[in-house]
């Protein structure tokens, strides 16, 4: 019955042992459990786990059971001294019967004032053959107490528990610690300080952001396409309180009509044929974050509806369900029409729109930011020099003629220009002959304020529809034809490409 008892008492013990050390990743809590454990259910005396210290790299006690704070502090051992640091060298057990009749035991927690008749096992903490520590215990030995061999299988079932989750728990921290410094990047890449510019209306926009980033006010970011509504965007979440949650950035534009449901709400399994699993909508992933929604001016008016119901109540349903799902999400949007007039047209819902023009903050024009164009200028070469490993620079007379180009693209087009100039130089610098021939031959009046590559305008002139359309053929043969790149390079969507080529009758395949 003794044996049994002690079977029922190891069993338990390591059940316990194993939900311990699965429950978090707090080691030092964990460790002090797990050595509990050991002494309450198996009746040994003292012990410790010793684990390598990351700079010396001598053994240190991490968690022990009967002894003092001083007694641990004391137990330190380099590899090989001692019988704990023979264990890490070697990677075998030890058992000593009598720690009084071995010279070789140090005993340096002087936690053993009596030596005589208790026996010491210590064993490494091993996985994969790599030692990771060495775990001991010391105990009166005891006949019905069981052997000693029941004490070594115990300790090694044990050692491997720890040895997993001392792996675990490192990939852990290290994981947190190279998310900490990610994040820490991401904040002060989106801080205001690293948005290139010093013009007046970049900086009333600055100072707009600095005033509504710490709230949860919902914002309305206005302005042509390529001006850096994301970048603003994603420095509202940065400099947030909400910067340690997601920022989740959808274009409803790159979404087909039929699908923004369920990407923004998510599906409910067995909601319609081949909705096999539930399926998480995006604002569910920016649970504690910010959710951006670009191009808000493309949302159905059959789900304007949902989301006015959000921005009210902070709940929504899965796409087949009736269970109201709450979210804490700041919302932030962002568009290049004017929602004004699509209220008008009756494209856009009026209570919508007020609802998101809580704090609307316009994002200026390249054309109207001329002192910026040098510090961007600046910036993109410098970029585009370290991704490419190249030394190119533009010359003053090249910059004067960028800054006389009204950029309908913004700074996107800017950007790309830049990258075209950089990889394409042949000698270096680079001068006004070097540059896209559309820019040469801009003289800064061919085109009214107001992107080209924005919305629709009534009266638009015919230079600027020759313009128009000269600039669309170019992108299309820069990006081998390929419809989603030339958008990209153009600043509009997809969608917006294929409207303007049907308008002014551009046939890729006959280009």
């Amino acid at each position: 019955m003794d044996k049994l008892l002690r079977k029922n008492n190891e069993l338990s013990a390591i059940l316990d042992v194993s939900r311990v050390l699965t429950s978090s990743f707090d080691l030092d809590r964990n460790f002090m459990s797990v050595m509990k454990i050991l002494f309450t259910g198996l009746e040994m005396q003292r012990g410790c786990v010793f684990l390598p210290h990351s700079s010396s790299g001598d053994l240190r006690i991490v968690a022990a059971h009967g002894l003092t704070l001083q007694e641990i502090r004391r137990g330190t051992y380099r590899i090989g001294e001692g019988i704990v640091g023979r264990v890490i060298e070697c990677g075998s057990p030890m058992f000593i019967p009598n720690i009084g009749d071995e010279p070789k035991f140090l005993n340096k927690t002087d936690s053993r004032p009596q030596k005589s008749g208790v026996f010491f096992i210590c064993v490494p903490i091993a996985l994969d053959k790599e030692i990771l520590g060495v775990i001991s215990v010391d105990r009166i030995y005891a006949e019905e107490r069981g052997s000693v061999d029941d004490d070594l299988r115990v300790l090694h079932i044990v050692a491997s528990f720890i040895a997993q989750f001392v792996t675990l728990w490192k990939n852990f921290r290290d994981t947190k610690k190279e998310c900490g410094d990610l994040r820490s990047q991401l904040e002060e890449k989106y801080s205001l300080p690293n948005i290139v510019g010093e013009s007046p209306p970049l900086q009333q926009v600055l100072k707009s952001v600095s005033k509504v980033a710490g709230t949860d006010t919902t914002v309305l970011l206005l302005g042509e396409s390529g001006t850096g509504k994301e970048l603003i965007a994603q420095t509202l979440h940065y400099q947030s309180h909400r910067a340690k949650g997601p920022f989740v950035p959808v274009n409803l534009a790159a979404l087909p009509e039929n699908l923004i449901e369920a990407e923004l709400f998510g599906v409910e399994k067995g909601a319609f044929t081949g909705a096999v699993s539930r399926r998480i909508g995006r604002f569910e992933t920016a649970s504690n974050g910010t959710l951006f929604l670009d191009e808000i001016g493309e949302l159905p008016l059959s789900l304007q509806v949902k989301l006015l119901r959000f921005l009210q109540e902070q709940t929504f349903e899965r796409i087949g369900s009736s269970d109201p799902i709450r979210v804490a999400v700041r919302v932030v949007t962002a568009t290049n029409r004017n929602l004004f007039d699509e209220v008008r047209k009756g494209k856009f819902r009026e209570d919508l729109y007020w609802r998101l023009n809580v704090v609307p903050i316009v994002l200026p024009p390249l054309r109207e930011r001329v002192p910026d164009i040098p510090l961007l200028l600046d910036f993109y070469v410098k970029k585009f020099n370290d991704k490419y490993s190249l030394r190119v620079q533009i010359t003053e007379s090249a910059v004067s003629c960028l800054k006389r180009y009204p950029w309908p693209g913004n700074v996107r087009e800017l950007a790309n220009t830049v990258e075209r100039l950089v990889v394409m130089a042949e000698k270096d610098p680079i001068f006004v002959a070097d540059l896209p021939a559309n820019i040469k031959a801009s003289k800064n009046s061919s085109v009214t304020p107001g992107s080209v590559f924005s919305a629709d305008r009534e009266g638009m002139s015919e230079e600027v529809e020759r313009f128009e359309k000269r600039e669309i053929i170019n992108a299309l043969k820069n990006c081998g034809f390929v419809k989603q790149r030339a958008a990209r390079l153009l600043g509009i969507t997809p969608r917006q490409l294929t409207y303007r080529m049907k308008k002014y009758a551009i046939d890729a395949r006959k280009l």
